[in-house]
């Protein structure tokens, strides 16, 4: 489900998907603090003023794009670590889930990774915070028990696979774009196989 159909409701709503579509395309191409209420007002089409009508300030329209995103991703996470798959599985799972959120919700994947300073001043940071550690958590614990299971080499801890791993994820909604050609489906088939079997020819 993508950022536009997500925010989609009552009539009411249509207005308020419209300011959050909008802001989360300037808070990603410009950043939050260069992004002013009245050029989010401008883009949708409205006042200035008719857009406080939705949100109380930019800082929460920022809290509600981010939060959505976090709320999916650690929504997907959560299934995937209860399924209780083999390791190498439950990678690949969260390598195909984690893009899966980045392809519908590309906006707000740039927003949380370019904005960490202004996301800790926020109302409301301590949701972000939870999230954040959740998404580490489930990392870890794959990677964890893939260690234990002697899936993954044991001489790396897994906290550096982790962060070797969620680099490499979340930086490549910066450059990369699905083609016919080249599905987001084989990118991340091919994420998971150089990440595991590495660069040497099979």
């Amino acid at each position: 489900m993508d950022d536009e159909a997500k925010w989609r409701g009552t009539r009411d709503g249509g207005r308020r998907t419209a300011i959050l579509v909008q802001a989360a395309d300037l808070f990603a191409g410009k950043g939050i603090a260069a992004t002013t209420v009245r050029e989010i007002a401008d883009a949708v089409g409205i006042l200035s003023g008719s857009l406080y009508h939705h949100f109380r300030s930019k800082d929460e329209i920022v809290h509600a794009i981010v939060t959505s995103y976090l709320d999916d991703l650690t929504g997907r996470y959560a299934q995937i670590v209860a399924a209780g798959s083999e390791p190498r599985a439950q990678l690949a799972e969260l390598v195909h889930g984690s893009l899966a959120v980045i392809e519908a919700h590309p906006h707000a994947t740039e927003i949380y990774q370019n904005n960490a300073g202004h996301l800790a001043s926020l109302d409301g940071s301590d949701q972000i915070r939870a999230a954040a550690h959740t998404i580490q958590k489930s990392w870890i614990t794959v990677l964890e028990a893939g260690v234990a299971s002697g899936d993954f080499r044991s001489g790396i801890p897994p906290t550096v696979l982790y962060r070797l791993i969620r680099d490499a994820l979340w930086l490549s909604v910066r450059w990369f774009t699905p083609t016919e050609q080249y599905s987001m489906k084989q990118f991340a088939d091919d994420f998971v196989s150089t990440f595991l079997e590495g660069l040497l020819p099979r």
